[in-house]
């Protein structure tokens, strides 16, 4: 990437909407480490890395409510839209872009979404 450019999304096919468990995640295996994809309870579907940011617990292990996701070590709440633990001042997990095309969930392995400065 050259000035400022983002690369282009690089999206592969990960499972059918039906295979990702309602309100449960999967993860896949990238080169930016596991990611967890989580699908709620409306259907809509985040993609976060798999590790939360206070010991490295598995987020996709976590309890799915909302849009949130409550990791399975200490009960802290993560936002999956942003990534924010919420009434936590810790590091936000890493978001992946993520998508359903047809009934297919895809996934960007170009890297995390760069947050806005």
């Amino acid at each position: 990437m050259m000035d400022g450019m983002m690369a282009e999304a690089a999206y592969i096919d990960i499972a059918s909407l039906d295979e990702i468990p309602l309100r449960g995640a999967r993860t896949v295996a990238t080169a930016h480490g596991n990611i967890a994809v989580f699908r709620t309870g409306d259907d809509t579907v985040f993609a976060l890395r798999d590790s939360c940011p206070h010991r490295g617990g598995p987020i996709s292990q976590g309890i799915v409510h909302g849009h949130g996701v409550t990791c399975p070590l200490h009960g802290w709440v993560f936002s999956l839209q942003t990534g924010a633990a919420e009434g936590e001042d810790v590091p936000c997990i890493a978001r992946f872009r993520v998508r359903i095309e047809g009934d297919r969930v895809q996934l960007d392995v170009t890297g995390p979404i760069a947050d806005a400065s």
